[in-house]
């Protein structure tokens, strides 16, 4: 950690160097810029991003790895002359949350520690946010103590002091909350009044606020004989978060389907909705709801479909720079077919919408035909499959040839007449782009032989082939594992990667991870450019090992290779690698 103590002469110095970009920093962001933790440049893109992502300074900061909680709040607590506190040890049910508002501390994200005359001591991650003190005096009518803590242990403890009672749901959830409904169809629905049980109402806001704020992808409500659970899928791994009591499954999934505008009297078969909930003016959320009946009530999952993930950069999804720019100079080609594919949760929507990111510009005519539409991107026409309507991937593709279109993405290829004409398109001057369900990049062509595309069509219209998944990302709290030589080649290793210059990292477990000793994951990619080579073996119905053989004396990196790389730069661990790729 560098010296937090910085000399007059050179915060003045700093102060007349800073040009107009240094203005949009706050104090935290300023304070580390003066005493060279972050460089200048450093910390104007990280308010960028914070201000892109609508998120704080601190958050963009922690979440982007440029400093570790603990080193922040040491820093700042020396810098500004607060006193620092260790969270670690405090009670949850310790802490007396009528000292503060709850919706206040929610918001500012703040904990009352105790109350002594007219002073309140509370619990800050970033004391130079004098807005959020202020907005504490007035509302507690008192003066402000700031205690520095640790950002990832206030955000958790925060979670925990909060989570309470019925009762405690409605101060909990902002009133300013909304549960908007989008939906294709609009159909008449039985009278909701049953479903309109506040109890029931509030405990769903609180599910899929936690659910929002722990970074789960997807949320389970699972009926059984004797109980009742909601798990939560975070970073891959599915974890069970409360067992509600077993009499309110019936109004929750009621309370879901009228929400999604689904049909309340239907148990029998399954139904696909969607809804929103608008957590602020800048910042909504979609859900994709499906049902499914099963012997003792309806199972129902909801994939959140945060729109920020599409919009963090071909940098964040972690790409090789190898693999970056045959990815890049794929995409910016004027015609032709690119292909991602993976199982169910590999990250290809995220993909795809990245790349159609990059090319979104205003001279550029965009379509995509989805089932459904899962993120919404302004600039870019998407239109929802409806099989029912006769709207079906192929009819969509005919009306986008009509249009004029310079890209087109189609959400899945699942028969002969989606990719015949999405080939079509390919050959006739569009860029196109679309994904299957295939375990790597080579098996992905004998694929579309069986589906019964010619093997011309395919050597001259798809250019490039992406095969991923996404492995769990080592915490902070990860430790060097001891492993022999013999171990490391058994797992895939080249005897030239043996030369002592890395590392194999395992996980341990802390607060920060859950004791997982995983946070966040990282994507793990084939990259596979269609060469005149490989056109050559399509050509000649060559089968998947034929051409994956020649990916790999052209250089391309197979699953597993890459992840062994992803090993090598202690991003994740080998068990980890072995678990995804599966080879």
């Amino acid at each position: 950690m560098a010296n937090f103590q910085a000399g007059t002469n050179m915060s003045a110095t700093m102060a007349s160097a800073q040009t107009p970009e240094h203005t949009m920093l706050g104090g935290l962001g300023r304070a580390l810029v003066q005493h060279r933790i972050l460089r200048p440049d450093q910390a104007i893109q990280v308010q960028k991003h914070a201000n892109a992502n609508a998120v704080a300074f601190i958050d963009e900061l922690i979440e982007g790895k440029h400093l570790a909680p603990r080193d922040l709040a040491r820093f700042a607590a020396e810098s500004f002359g607060h006193p620092m506190f260790d969270l670690s040890g405090l009670d949850p049910a310790a802490i007396d949350m009528s000292l503060l508002d709850r919706k206040l501390a929610v918001e500012a994200r703040v904990l009352p520690l105790g109350k002594r005359g007219n002073k309140l001591s509370v619990a800050i991650s970033d004391p130079t946010d004098y807005q959020t003190l202020d907005r504490i005096k007035f509302s507690a009518q008192a003066t402000v103590d700031p205690i520095v803590v640790e950002h990832d242990k206030l955000l958790r403890l925060l979670e925990r002091a909060t989570r309470g009672t019925a009762d405690q749901l409605s101060d909990l959830v902002d009133e300013s909350i909304d549960v908007d409904v989008t939906s294709d169809e609009q159909s008449s629905q039985p009278d909701t009044s049953d479903v309109d049980d506040a109890p029931v109402v509030k405990f769903l806001q609180k599910v899929l606020v936690d659910a929002i704020q722990s970074g789960a992808s997807d949320i389970h409500f699972e009926p059984y004989e004797k109980f009742y659970r909601i798990r939560f899928r975070i970073d891959g791994e599915l974890s069970e978060i409360a067992q509600p009591p077993l009499a309110i499954k019936e109004k929750l999934a009621s309370r879901i389907k009228v929400i999604s505008r689904l049909d309340i009297s239907e148990k029998r078969v399954p139904q696909d909705g969607r809804m929103k909930l608008v957590l602020s003016n800048q910042r909504a959320i979609d859900f994709r709801v499906s049902t499914l009946p099963t012997l003792f009530g309806e199972k129902i999952v909801m994939r959140i479909l945060d729109p920020s993930s599409a919009k963090l950069g071909i940098e964040a999804l972690g790409y090789d720079p190898e693999q970056k720019e045959v990815l890049l100079e794929a995409i910016r080609r004027p015609y032709g077919m690119i292909l991602v594919t993976g199982p169910t949760g590999s990250g290809k929507t995220v993909s795809l919408y990245t790349c159609l990111n990059i090319l979104n510009e205003p001279g550029v005519n965009i379509s995509t035909a989805e089932d459904p539409a899962e993120i919404n991107l302004p600039g870019i026409n998407q239109v929802n499959v409806n099989d029912k309507a006769g709207l079906t991937f192929a009819a969509a593709l005919k009306s986008f040839l009509r249009q004029d279109p310079d890209v087109i993405m189609v959400g899945e290829i699942r028969d002969l007449e989606t990719a015949d004409i999405s080939i079509k398109a390919a050959q006739t001057g569009h860029m196109v782009m679309s994904t299957l369900h295939t375990n790597d990049a080579p098996t992905t062509l004998t694929r579309m032989m069986n589906m019964g595309v010619a093997p011309f069509n395919i050597a001259s219209s798809v250019i490039l082939i992406t095969a991923q998944r996404l492995a769990r990302r080592l915490c902070t709290c990860k430790q060097p594992a001891e492993l022999d030589d013999e171990a490391l080649l058994k797992a895939g290793f080249r005897e030239s990667d043996l030369d002592g210059s890395w590392t194999p990292f395992k996980p341990v477990g802390c607060d920060r991870c859950g004791g997982s000793g995983y946070k966040g994951r990282v994507g793990i990619y084939q990259v596979m450019p269609i060469s005149e080579e490989i056109q050559k073996i399509i050509l000649g119905n060559g089968n998947a090992l034929q051409i994956a053989d020649q990916a790999r004396a052209e250089g391309v990196n197979d699953l597993r290779r890459s992840g062994l790389i992803k090993v090598m730069q202690g991003h994740t661990s080998i068990e980890e690698v072995l678990g995804v790729t599966n080879e």
